[in-house]
């Protein structure tokens, strides 16, 4: 969007919030706050951005990286100040800027769009961006004028009766020409009794001037500001509920959307289908018709077309397609699930390979190891990787077959069509098509119960 840029209030403490992390880096929907109005600004087209940081700067900025320009604001003496604080971002730039508020995450880049459009059309010097409330109390009035301009913003403890009855209320969110914000923030002052310099003073100022103040109305749930943790939930649920309904517009189908958590930034084919206790976070990538859930836990992982995951957690990996995972399995970081792969009950895969079409059916464990295809794990398989203080790696090659209640003790390998005897230790290589017998011969001494005097009749 030419000349058109973003300034985001984000400096304030957030006492409310009773926490150690900065208000703008908590998390909705999987990302920090400030991060969401970024993502906003950019997608609508914004030229370009800086953030008003404050409170614990060296944190948010640490955050924000190199990816936008920040702003130092050593003291908080009110939004008019804040803005002042980016004199030198505005000094050389002509058109218009939002100044959007940084504890306010569920606004949306279409609104964004609308409002610089709704600002160039009507030749509006300021446009303040509106929304009906539910509950007013405590916010400012918009009184507009015949031709539906704003007259003036009368905060609640001001306003008459009859102002009270308005719905209509300021959002803290506003759009200005650059050179009538710049000379407008010379006039403003700290006359009052908090000894803050308001952004909305330059409001009045500007209107006192002759200049048209405009108002864009949307819906207020994108203007809810967050300051203490119910908020935040609230913020949440209302940003969980947007992404819920882009998913199943594109053709996902989620059982019970109000049991049902995903990430903004997940991706999911059409005909998958979410069962009720579904989480999935970060940047998880799920294709077309896999089944999820119930009850399942997928982060920061890829997860092929035709995937069944039931009761399960899935970390920082990936499935390929038409495997199935669980019930109650847990796949660890940097793992790797093949085609047509089975993962059982009660089966965990850590920083592993798992070829195509091998069978892991229950009760086993395989860390850092290297599977091959067409393999199959009997019951109570572990593959012992650490030693306590290292970790080794197991090899097996392809159409293994490994017996119930063995243990490979790495570093191992073990050659392809290999069997593996049940109840075998197996501390040596074992060669291409082997039999591995690695347990004592049965003994039994008979009447040794009789003689230890422990017979139970």
């Amino acid at each position: 969007m030419e000349n058109c840029y973003g300034i985001i209030l984000a400096a304030g403490e957030g006492k409310r919030m009773k926490s150690k992390l900065p208000k703008p880096l908590h998390k909705v929907c999987g990302k920090p706050m400030i991060d969401h109005i970024i993502d906003a600004l950019k997608n609508a087209g914004v030229k370009d951005s800086i953030v008003v940081v404050g409170h614990k700067a060296e944190i948010v900025r640490s955050h924000l990286g190199e990816n936008i320009e920040s702003v130092y604001q050593e003291d908080q003496l009110g939004t008019g100040h804040a803005v002042m604080c980016c004199q030198e971002f505005l000094k050389n730039k002509s058109g218009r800027v939002i100044v959007l508020a940084g504890d306010a995450p569920l606004i949306t880049s279409e609104t964004i769009s609308k409002v610089f459009e709704h600002h160039i059309e009507n030749g509006c010097s300021a446009t303040v961006l509106t929304a009906d409330a539910i509950d007013p109390i405590g916010l400012g009035r918009i009184i507009r004028n015949a031709k539906g301009d704003i007259e003036k913003i009368v905060e609640h403890r001001d306003a008459s009766e009859e102002e009270r009855m308005i719905k209509e209320v300021n959002s803290a969110n506003y759009c200005f020409n650059i050179e009538d914000l710049k000379d407008a923030l010379k006039k403003i002052d700290n006359n009052n009794a908090q000894k803050e310099y308001y952004l909305t003073d330059t409001i009045e100022i500007l209107k006192k001037s002759g200049k048209k103040v405009g108002a864009y109305k949307t819906d207020f749930v994108e203007f809810m500001a967050v300051n203490n943790k119910v908020q935040l939930q609230e913020a949440s649920e209302a940003m969980r509920k947007r992404v819920l309904i882009g998913l199943m517009e594109e053709g996902v189908t989620i059982i019970d959307p109000s049991s049902t958590y995903v990430d903004m930034d997940v991706v999911i084919g059409m005909d998958t289908i979410l069962y009720p206790g579904t989480i999935i976070e970060g940047n998880t990538r799920i294709g077309e018709e896999c089944i999820i859930g119930p009850n399942s836990r997928i982060v920061k992982s890829i997860i092929e077309n035709g995937v069944e995951i039931q009761n399960s957690v899935v970390l920082q990996s990936k499935v390929n397609d038409n495997s199935k995972v669980g019930p109650f399995a847990y796949i660890r970081p940097d793992s790797e699930i093949g085609k047509d792969v089975k993962i059982g009950d009660f089966v965990e895969i850590k920083k592993s390979k798992i070829g195509d079409k091998t069978k892991v059916s229950h009760l086993t464990y395989i860390g850092d190891a290297v599977v091959g295809k067409g393999c199959n794990f009997g019951c109570g398989t572990v593959v012992v990787n650490y030693d306590g203080t290292n970790k080794y790696k197991t090899i097996i090659g392809d159409n293994a077959f490994v017996g119930c209640n063995c243990n490979l003790v790495a570093p191992v390998e073990v050659g392809n069509n290999a069997y593996l005897a049940a109840g075998s230790t197996i501390t040596d290589n074992v060669p291409d098509g082997s039999l591995a017998i690695a347990r004592e011969r049965q003994v039994n001494k008979e009447g040794w119960v009789e003689k230890k005097g422990i017979w139970k009749k």
